[in-house]
């Protein structure tokens, strides 16, 4: 009876200790992470639709973590200015990076860039995909992708579309679209998606790709006409608005994404932490319907899908750069 009640008690001291074990990792200083704030990086600037998907998950990761985990945009240098920064950071986890398209896009952009994605990053985990939607300012007097791409062939070189950088997936597009439709129009790059945003809004930019959750409010109003959607299929958000396959761009496809990466190093405990978190926030029903209801698709996944990934996406841009016929800078 003895040797029972001693058991008993042995676990009920282990268990607990287990449990708590499997929900923290180590600093490497022995302490329990995380302890102090924790930021994201973003590299353009607030508004977009990346800074959109870092606020939703650091919300939810400061609830489960009890520290208050902030954005830090920091916009530039095609966002080489936030990537070198968060790639540079001190690998404890307390810095962390909402990485996205231009982190593939810039390993062929440029000819020496100042971070490589795949050697100065962990990948943690794959948030979302979305897909580029070409919008139009009214002004156009155009409603229809055969109809802008016929109006972009009468006047080659006079019409001109806005993204969110140099290196950006909404630049890519366009660039794209350029190669496919065989059309001439102009690239303004801006430090990020809110400026670009605003400045086509305003009729300054005669077009802009960018991805849903910030061009929704805008098209709804009529401030903004959506042409054509990037992605294979319609997304429930903007179901009115036809795929460019669907418009006569035959295999047309111009997707974006977001996903949590930290500086190379970090321990492998607290990144399985992270992965494991940021899992669970992104299948949370309150989160699942609030990305699909921006038109982003939630992915969630291991880091080692998220890492090959990255490799296919810069594989697939470096194409998509030398079809354009566009040199390195």
């Amino acid at each position: 009876m003895k040797t029972t009640f001693t058991l008993l008690a042995t676990l009920a001291v282990a268990l607990p200790a287990q449990l708590v074990s499997a929900q923290t990792a180590s600093t490497g200083s022995g302490q329990a992470y995380p302890t102090r704030t924790v930021r994201i990086i973003v590299p353009y600037a607030a508004g977009g639709n990346t800074d959109i998907t870092a606020r939703a998950i650091g919300s939810k990761l400061t609830d489960v973590f009890g520290q208050q985990v902030i954005v830090d945009n920091r916009p530039g240098g095609a966002t080489n200015i936030g990537s070198e920064l968060a790639a540079r950071a001190a690998p404890d986890g307390y810095t962390l990076f909402m990485g996205g398209a231009s982190n593939a896009v810039n390993m062929s952009l440029y000819s020496k860039p100042p971070y490589d994605t795949m050697r100065d990053f962990a990948p943690i985990t794959l948030c979302v995909k979305g897909a580029n939607v070409l919008s139009i300012h009214p002004s156009l007097p155009v409603k229809t992708l055969k109809e802008l791409i016929a109006l972009a062939k009468a006047r080659p070189g006079q019409l001109n579309f806005a993204s969110s950088g140099i290196g950006s997936s909404n630049r890519m597009a366009g660039e794209l679209l350029k190669v496919m439709a065989g059309i001439n129009m102009v690239h303004v790059p801006y430090k990020g998606n809110t400026p670009a945003l605003t400045d086509t809004v305003a009729g300054h930019v005669h077009m802009i790709f960018s991805g849903v959750p910030s061009l929704l409010p805008h098209i709804q109003s009529g401030r903004l006409r959506a042409v054509a959607i990037g992605s294979l299929k319609r997304f429930s958000a903007i179901p009115n608005v036809p795929t460019f396959d669907e418009s006569g761009v035959k295999g047309y496809e111009a997707t974006t994404w977001f996903g949590l990466m930290a500086p190379a190093k970090t321990s492998k405990e607290i990144v399985a932490r992270l992965n494991a978190e940021v899992a669970r926030i992104i299948a949370s029903t309150e989160i699942k319907n609030r990305f699909v209801n921006d038109g982003l698709e939630p992915i969630g996944g291991s880091q080692d899908d998220f890492a090959k990934f990255i490799r296919d996406e810069i594989e697939k841009y470096a194409k998509v750069i030398k079809a354009a016929g566009i040199k390195p800078l």
